[in-house]
């Protein structure tokens, strides 16, 4: 059931960090380690301490819209990149909303990050060809588990 305080639904206080804060936190994270910034770097710039650096990035705390400003003039970047590909919830979309915390969760570990970073670089060509071996190391891995 929606609350006034919280139109989206969220439980009002409970422990489950709603899922907008973990995606803006995570979205954060992702700018800072694409920067090689570490998180007690942030948190100087912020005048805040790297654990609640940590909780923002989590989700287990929300960052008020005055911090998350100063979060995307220090990280030189705009705002509305901290939302980018973040949709409403639409009846039916499961499967693209579940395709999407796979790519989100992606991007969020170090590999994700990394490969991120390096494939822009590579030509079409080899671009291509590293997609055709991760789809056969992915089918020969699903193979190997049945």
């Amino acid at each position: 059931m929606k609350s006034a305080r919280d139109p989206t639904g969220d439980n009002g206080g409970g422990r489950t960090p709603h899922a907008v804060d973990v995606y803006v936190g995570g979205r954060i994270r992702l700018r800072r380690r694409a920067l090689g910034m570490s998180q007690q770097n942030l948190a100087d710039a912020l005048g805040l301490t790297f654990q609640q650096v940590q909780k923002y990035e989590r989700g287990a705390n929300r960052v008020s819209a005055s911090k998350l400003f100063q979060i995307a003039a220090f990280l030189q970047t705009p705002l509305s990149s901290f939302f980018e590909g973040l949709e409403p919830a639409q009846e039916g979309g499961e499967e693209a909303s579940a395709q999407s915390a796979a790519v989100h969760a992606f991007l969020m570990s170090a590999e994700g990050i990394e490969l991120a970073t390096i494939m822009p670089r590579l030509r079409l060509r080899i671009r291509r060809q590293l997609l055709m071996l991760a789809r056969v190391l992915a089918e020969t891995t699903e193979a190997d588990a049945d």
